[in-house]
């Protein structure tokens, strides 16, 4: 089959390789109709995240049809049955999939030893990312094996569309997530940091969840625009003060709940001398992330108020102000998404044209154009905000 091969730095190529095949008796086979590049894939190609390998398959927003299945599916899932595959492998058995927090799931990473050794604890196998995580071949292919396939699916009507779908895989139910731990009031202002796929999802949802304004902080005009169409009040922070316009939009005390969308890889800027510092620090090794939207957060957030953060860290993150924090009694929440505890929600919400989450999407094409969509999503060319593939 074909698949989007990972070979190195900014090196992903459209390859050959084996067909998955059945491993274990609740593997499933899936092929897949759509795809798609996410955010976090960056990070693989920029190779910021440790333990990839040359020859791992990319891709961890994936539906399609199911082809085969193995002999303990018990009619959980069926050939021919449509389905989005959620980028968190999960067992359903283990103690924190009971509790609902799925995306620690204790059974599912292969490589749990390396993840005990690097974070304390084992985290969920996921899809087409490091081998921290599993070293699982990821759905940017014309099919997947889906480990743990009777519970990992999300089952989609035919009434919906590939596009209205797939993104329940990862970055609806991670702005849906991101803005639920914010415990959202009707008096409350969520500032956003980043309107790029979970930001843009990350909005809808504080605004389907009730709050009195929603600010989106950005650079690019296209996504600043699909932001205000989707209800926010933007902020350039080319253009204006992030903190001065924040203070000004709420009376000078600060949004309550503010959400990170960035992550790792905050812009780097001369008119923001912190992300030069750890760019810097990048360069010489001795830090892994750029966590300028996180100091931020931290200095304008209003007092006993949320941070919560979807966005990506990798590792070790210097000058965080935690005597700030903690004196301010700011609440932070955080995490991978537990991607199964919303989709039931969401999925209703979708069908009854609450949110049609395709709005997002900017470019699709197909599996092949892989390798060069990533420099165009990377290099926001061509107005591109989320690139669908097509196998």
């Amino acid at each position: 089959m074909k698949a989007l091969v990972w070979h190195g730095k900014e090196d992903i190529r459209y390859d050959t390789v084996s067909d998955p095949e059945i491993q274990d008796p609740r593997d499933a086979i899936v092929k897949v109709t759509s795809c798609a590049i996410c955010g976090s894939d960056l990070h693989l190609f920029h190779n910021l995240i440790p333990a990839m390998m040359p020859g791992d398959i990319m891709g961890h927003e994936t539906m399609g049809e199911v082809v085969e299945v193995g002999s303990e599916m018990d009619g959980r899932l069926r050939k021919g049955e449509r389905v989005v595959i959620p980028f968190t492998i999960i067992c359903g058995e283990c103690e924190q999939c009971k509790r609902g927090n799925f995306s620690v799931c204790e059974r599912t990473n292969r490589n749990k030893h390396l993840a005990e050794k690097i974070f304390g604890h084992t985290t969920a196998g996921l899809f087409g990312y490091t081998h921290i995580t599993g070293g699982y071949p990821g759905g940017q292919a014309e099919y997947v094996r889906v480990p743990f396939a009777d519970t990992t699916h999300v089952k989609v009507p035919e009434s919906l569309s590939d596009e209205q779908a797939l993104f329940l895989s990862d970055i609806l139910p991670t702005g849906w997530q991101a803005a639920v731990h914010c415990d959202i009031e009707p008096t409350d202002t969520v500032a956003i940091w980043g309107c790029g796929p979970v930001g843009q999802m990350a909005i809808r949802s504080a605004i389907l969840l009730g709050a009195k304004q929603v600010v989106a902080i950005d650079r690019l005009s296209d996504r600043l625009s699909m932001a205000e169409a989707g209800g926010a009040i933007p902020i350039n922070f080319d253009q204006e003060s992030v903190i001065g316009r924040l203070f000004e939009l709420t009376d000078g005390k600060g949004p309550e709940k503010c959400i990170d969308c960035i992550g790792m890889e905050s812009h780097v800027s001369l008119s923001q001398p912190d992300t030069i510092y750890d760019r810097a620090k990048q360069m010489l090794m001795m830090e892994n992330d750029r966590p300028h939207v996180l100091r931020e957060m931290i200095y304008v957030c209003r007092p006993a108020g949320i941070i919560s953060i979807p966005g990506v860290y990798s590792g070790f993150s210097d000058k965080i102000p935690m005597g700030a924090a903690m004196n301010k009694g700011l609440t932070f929440r955080m995490g991978q998404t537990h991607v199964h505890r919303w989709t039931d929600d969401l999925l209703k919400r979708i069908e009854e044209g609450q949110i049609d989450p395709s709005f997002v999407i900017t470019h699709s094409v197909g599996l092949e154009h892989g390798p060069e969509m990533y420099k165009v999503f990377r290099d926001k060319q061509d107005s591109c905000i989320k690139v669908v593939l097509k196998p």
